[in-house]
């Protein structure tokens, strides 16, 4: 690694930078090498920066929030080596996935800004009735006090700007604690915003430990909204203390791209192709990502060769090299755990294909054929670029039992070229994104996304959902002769 500075960043809370005498070392997963620090804040800290939140009221107009929201995708493009690099630092994913994460930042502000000048009121006329009267009604959305963001380590920079940027074209302020693992983007996205116009009020970051901070985080008065990406454990807690307070929690995945009987061998390369790149994009580090692969007997031995081959040719390795396609998961333990289900799964009766050796925290592809569906490997959440194959029935409905048979519900991919069967798995899989010929991880920025079951509470995120999900509606009434 070429040497790197080391960043001790502060805290972002009310317009001021603030250090603690206590630090969070911030490690890069490659070499494990210390990058950078920030503050080990507390509880009063977060409540200090929800206090800051609560009191200010926000008077920006729309014009003036679409301005901010565009000059900061500008500067995300501006910034955007930079950003890559220090994405990579912290997140130890490869240079190309992490130019990759700055484009889509871009594409949530841009469609943010071109959201926040569309009134969002309706208008209800009363005549409707014999009883009715000559008047309307109309609604109109208010922010709310403040917005409690907490965030995880696999998109330091996009999973940041899905929450903030909805809440600046909704007039919110948020309170942002990202994850322990990756904080320095977060921070420099702060800056970011300020820059382009933003008053820090209304986005501040705390840093800190889970145990010190945490709660505050969640049981504070000041909280309306608490908007939670990250593992099934802490959304339940999240959950069970929220209280009376609104949650968006969106958790964990175990997506499969699903391979059926009806493609050509031609098809069947394309539905490798998508494959490969859904479990191996970002690392697998994606609670999208395809963690499944569900191929029907009948072509599976058609099939598997074909993934092999295109594992093979990723380069995996330095995450700083701009050759390199795929990088580290966050840390050696994360990726011993996952290479052990691995090892668990062949001893269950799997096949391993392709496994040419992890070195710390650097998992390379691995394939692995005829993983037995209750294995491990494939019911739990396997957070890294392991390519399990799952040999399944050539019978449909059993296919659909199999992939709903998890506690996850949060996407899928199918790959068939039968319309009537591409309609039944939409309706039979218990899932909230359903891809016909695509990653199951596939959308845009605006989409609504979001999962059921163990993978969320069913609030959908995506620019338009979260500004509608970060408001309240007030109705109000006047005369009006029609």
């Amino acid at each position: 690694m070429s040497r790197v500075e080391i960043r001790n960043e502060g805290m972002r809370i009310g317009g001021e930078v603030v250090f603690t005498e206590d630090t969070v070392p911030v490690h890069y997963p490659y070499t494990n090498e210390v990058i950078g620090t920030v503050p080990a804040g507390k509880a009063e800290h977060a409540r200090q920066a929800f206090q800051i939140a609560a009191d200010y009221k926000p008077t920006l107009s729309r014009y003036e929030r679409q301005k901010i929201l565009f000059r900061a995708a500008e500067l995300i493009v501006e910034k955007r080596e930079w950003l890559a690099k220090w994405l990579t630092l912290e997140l130890g994913i490869c240079h190309q996935h992490a130019l990759y994460e700055t484009g889509r930042a871009y594409d949530v502000y841009m469609l943010a800004g071109q959201m926040t000048i569309i009134d969002d009121g309706q208008i209800f006329s009363c005549d409707l009735t014999p009883h009715g009267k000559e008047r309307k009604i109309f609604t109109k959305r208010e922010p709310v006090r403040s917005i409690s963001a907490i965030t995880p380590f696999n998109h330091p920079l996009n999973m940041v700007s899905h929450k903030i940027a909805p809440a600046i074209a909704t007039n919110n302020c948020v309170v942002c604690k990202p994850t322990e693992l990756t904080p320095l983007t977060a921070i420099a996205l702060a800056d970011i915003l300020y820059e382009a116009g933003l008053p820090p009020e209304m986005f501040q970051v705390v840093t800190g430990w889970p145990q010190d901070i945490g709660e505050e985080m969640i049981v504070n008065d000041n909280i309306d909204i608490i908007t939670f990406t990250g593992g099934v454990p802490v959304g339940k807690i999240i959950a069970n203390k929220a209280g009376y307070k609104r949650t968006a929690l969106e958790l964990g995945g175990n997506d499969p791209l699903i391979i059926l009987n009806d493609l050509s061998d031609e098809d069947l390369d394309k539905a490798a192709a998508l494959a490969v790149a859904g479990a191996t994009g970002n690392s697998g580090q994606r609670c999208t990502a395809v963690k499944r692969i569900l191929v029907q007997e009948s072509v599976a031995d058609r099939f598997v060769p074909m993934v092999l081959e295109k594992a093979k040719k990723i380069k995996f390795g330095d995450p700083q090299d701009p050759e390199t396609q795929l990088g580290c998961v966050i840390h050696e333990q994360a990726a011993e755990l996952f290479e052990k289900r691995v090892y668990q799964a062949k001893e269950q009766g799997a096949e391993i294909l392709y496994h040419p050796g992890r070195q710390g925290a650097l998992l390379p592809p691995i394939v692995v054929d005829k993983v037995p569906h209750d294995s491990e490997l494939v019911r739990e959440e396997t957070f890294g670029p392991i390519v399990p194959i799952v040999r399944v029935p050539d019978d449909d409905t059993q296919v659909m039992e199999i992939s709903n048979s998890t506690e996850f519900g949060l996407s899928s991919g199918v790959c068939t070229n039968d319309l009537n069967r591409a309609i039944a798995y939409i309706e039979g899989l218990d899932v909230g994104t359903c891809n016909i010929w695509e990653q199951p991880g596939y959308r845009i920025e605006m989409s609504p996304f979001g999962g059921i079951k163990d993978s969320g509470n069913a609030v959908k995120e995506g620019v338009l959902e979260a500004m509608k999900f970060f408001t309240n509606v007030k109705t109000y009434s006047l005369p009006w002769k029609t």
